[in-house]
């Protein structure tokens, strides 16, 4: 089970000139919203990553509005783990759950999770935050983290785990979000 106090997001590549290419990037957004709001209600620390923002732009705009004043980390690496400044800032939160949304699920995302998976840290991979141009890919990417060891999870289902109970602030909060 996740554990707040153990978890942290992190935010793979959703820049603006390849978002909109992606397979089915309304609903992607709506939920990498969903979960960017959570994360900050629960104290979630976030680890956002852009691939080389000076060819594909800087994160979406909806995205961008609720991670600032927090700067994204550059990467040329697909995999987020080939930057060392990931990894140390990874290794200062100190947590070993870790979220994963981001774009695309068979090239960035697929390797990164398995870099931490190598790391030996437990990861999520929220299926409805995560994308590739095609549904193909998309569906490969899912199906190999898997293989893997990643647990599969969606936006509501990492919600309500990490509130655990009903009936608190952060319950109130998280409710309007899932409405």
């Amino acid at each position: 089970m996740l554990k707040k106090e153990n978890t942290v997001l992190h935010i793979i590549d959703i820049q603006e000139r390849i978002f909109n290419v992606m397979h089915n990037p309304d609903f992607i957004r709506e939920n990498m919203v969903r979960m960017t709001k959570a994360a900050h209600i629960f104290n979630i620390p976030i680890i956002w990553m852009e691939q080389y923002p000076k060819g594909l732009g800087s994160t979406i705009p909806e995205l961008n509005e609720i991670l600032s004043p927090q700067k994204p980390m550059e990467k040329m690496c697909f995999s987020s783990c080939g930057q060392s400044d990931f990894n140390t800032r990874l290794k200062q939160e100190g947590r070993n759950q870790i979220l994963i949304m981001g774009i695309e699920a068979h090239v960035c995302v697929y390797q990164t999770v398995s870099g931490l998976l190598e790391q030996g840290y437990h990861v999520e991979v929220i299926a409805d935050a995560v994308s590739s141009r095609t549904e193909k890919n998309y569906e490969m990417g899912l199906r190999v983290m898997e293989s893997l060891g990643a647990k599969l999870t969606t936006v509501e289902m990492t919600l309500f785990e990490l509130l655990e109970e009903a009936g608190t602030d952060e319950f109130k909060q998280i409710s309007k979000l899932v409405k």
